[in-house]
């Protein structure tokens, strides 16, 4: 049973919210992605927001534009973590997107990660379900750590070999 949502309102976020199924992947996280538009299937949508928690859903990544209506409206009938992904539009880069789902009213919380920010979207999705998880957090702490050893390795190289050959890389 899938652990996490992934929703979008339109199949051109593909190419974003996959990074969000990708790190789920990697952590061994069950999750569904579903392409519903909250303004052209209303419908379709509240009756999928509505059951996510009876379908054993425990978070919400949701990825939108423009408007952004699709977390807040996930954050309104879910009652458990919603992530919002603004997604990058080219009429105002994304920042109409971020500035709709970071101002929700009170009541309705929605956690914001950066335009185009699916992959920390659902490293946030795996931190919450750690809460409950060892075994998860030893997978997060672990992951957490393969980080650190990528920069350090980046460091050693740059000591190594100078910016400019660096950079040529």
């Amino acid at each position: 049973m899938a652990k996490v949502g992934i929703v979008m309102g339109s199949d051109s976020d593909m190419p974003v919210m996959s990074k969000a199924a990708e790190i789920l992947e990697e952590f061994g996280i069950d999750y569904e992605m579903n392409i519903i538009s909250a303004h052209r299937e209303p419908d379709i949508f509240f009756d999928w927001a509505k059951n996510a928690e009876a379908n054993g859903i425990k978070v919400i990544i949701a990825g939108a534009g423009m408007a952004a209506h699709l977390p807040g409206m996930c954050a309104a009938l879910f009652p458990m973590p919603v992530i919002g992904i603004p997604m990058y539009s080219k009429a105002l880069n994304g920042n109409d997107a971020l500035y709709s789902i970071l101002q929700m009213p009170s009541g309705i919380p929605v956690a914001t990660v950066a335009i185009d920010g699916a992959k920390n979207a659902a490293l946030l999705a795996a931190k919450i379900l750690a809460v409950s998880d060892e075994t998860l957090l030893e997978k997060v702490k672990s992951y957490s750590d393969k980080l650190k050893e990528e920069v350090k390795a980046k460091d050693k190289k740059l000591k190594e070999v100078g910016y400019k050959a660096y950079m040529e890389k």
